[in-house]
């Protein structure tokens, strides 16, 4: 069963952790992965999360999408403790509440780019999914490439894609994981102020994952992770 917080009516938390802890691996050669974390997000904020390698920063974005399951403590999304949310409902306030932007794209190879867009919106009940996926394309600036299939498309213009696919359905929080790992350094930079334009105008709250100290600074706060906690928190 799930439960809503109970905050303020003022209360702008979109995501929020509480003594976060995963653990992965069974009991004889189990790791740590995140280490007790507490962490509020707001409605609107943008999040550069830095931290080296094997640090905890992909985990925390896949514990945040609800792609993986805590293994002590509780996260609440837009309200809604998720801790122990069956699937289908989960599944569904994914695909409602949260869009999420891979470094590896993730296009189906045979789909257009207007069909990869639309398909989680008619998977959803969009009526008008093709009209939406066509105004989500054409606000990250592909509104000539609807008919493209992804390997007719450069790198940065198949993130753009992921992009629009992931804000065309108007999601309360955006998460990306090393959006511009693929990309030469000024495309990744095309791609990053898409990225951060469309997070706005959706109204959503932007959790960037990355390596790149530069890029995080390009967000409102910045938080570094080190050995599955949270060593700094910075707003900018």
């Amino acid at each position: 069963m799930s439960a809503p917080l109970s905050p303020s009516a003022h209360d702008t938390t979109v995501i929020d952790l509480k003594a976060a802890h995963l653990t992965l691996g069974n009991t004889a050669a189990s790791v740590n992965i995140l280490k007790g974390i507490d962490l509020r997000i707001s409605v609107g904020e943008t999040v550069g999360v830095l931290g080296p390698s094997g640090a905890g920063k992909t985990s925390l974005l896949m514990v945040m999408a609800g792609l993986e399951n805590l293994t002590k403590g509780q996260i609440f999304l837009t309200g809604t403790d998720i801790t122990q949310m069956d699937e289908d409902p989960l599944a569904a306030m994914r695909r409602d509440m949260v869009g999420i932007v891979f470094q590896a794209f993730r296009l189906i190879p045979s789909l257009t780019a207007l069909q990869n867009v639309a398909i989680p919106l008619e998977l959803a009940g969009h009526k008008d999914a093709t009209d939406i996926a066509a105004a989500a394309l054409k606000s990250v600036g592909l509104g000539y490439r609807l008919t493209h299939l992804p390997d007719q498309l450069s790198g940065g213009e198949q993130q753009r894609v992921a992009i629009a696919r992931a804000v065309a359905p108007k999601p309360r929080i955006l998460l990306a994981d090393e959006p511009t790992g693929n990309l030469d350094s000024a495309t990744g930079e095309k791609v990053i102020n898409i990225l951060l334009k469309s997070a706005h105008d959706a109204g959503a709250a932007l959790v960037l994952v990355t390596h790149d100290a530069a890029l995080a600074a390009r967000c409102s706060r910045v938080i570094e992770i080190e050995d599955g906690i949270i060593a700094r928190d910075t707003k900018q």
